[in-house]
């Protein structure tokens, strides 16, 4: 049997709470400490160039970009990965969740950052599924950008696609221009 143990690490929490900085962070020093590692996002997250996980703050790294859980197993087939980062992890659906197990029996420690929570305030999977899973989980909160107080949360300020059912929930992809961190008193949800 081979002594080499993964781990299941997820980072997550609302939009603007520094999921990707802790990604990229966790990243770097396997990187120092001369680890084999990929990092991976979502194809659909374009927002700051593809082949790019970067956090609000202006950090990056380059990734590679993957439409689907398929394009994963095929970019991670047969290599001795000593960690895996995927960012954006709620893009992948809950396909993602045998995937990641899979890889972690293998020996190969997996970082997921994603969101846990949608728009309208309800579990995002499958962070849910993978947060129960994980050997270590790390939720953030952002800033609420009405009071200050800590967020767990986030709004969706636009979008004319919201009610479009052709467009799912999963492919809303914003930033600041979209999106706002809120408390749970300030979040509207309903």
């Amino acid at each position: 049997m081979d002594d080499k143990l993964g781990r299941l690490q997820v980072v997550c929490g609302p939009m603007f709470a520094g999921k990707s900085e802790e990604l990229l962070r966790r990243v770097r020093r396997a990187t120092i400490a001369g680890l084999a590692v990929e990092v991976v996002n979502h194809s659909w997250d374009l927002r700051h160039g593809a082949g790019q996980v970067a956090s609000h703050a202006g950090q990056s790294i380059p990734s590679s970009a993957v439409s689907d859980v398929a394009g994963l197993r095929q970019l991670v087939a047969g290599r001795d990965l000593d960690l895996l980062a995927i960012d954006e992890a709620q893009f992948f659906g809950t396909d993602l969740v045998p995937l990641v197990d899979e890889i972690v029996l293998s020996g190969t420690t997996v970082v997921v950052a994603g969101l846990c929570v949608t728009f309208d305030g309800r579990p995002f999977e499958p962070l849910a599924s993978l947060m129960a899973l994980a050997e270590d989980v790390t939720k953030l909160t952002a800033v609420c950008s009405v009071c200050g107080r800590d967020a767990a949360f986030h709004v969706r300020l636009v979008g004319d696609d919201v009610g479009d059912a052709s467009v799912p929930t999963t492919a809303h992809v914003g930033g600041a221009e979209s999106y706002e961190a809120r408390c749970r008193r300030h979040a509207d949800r309903g």
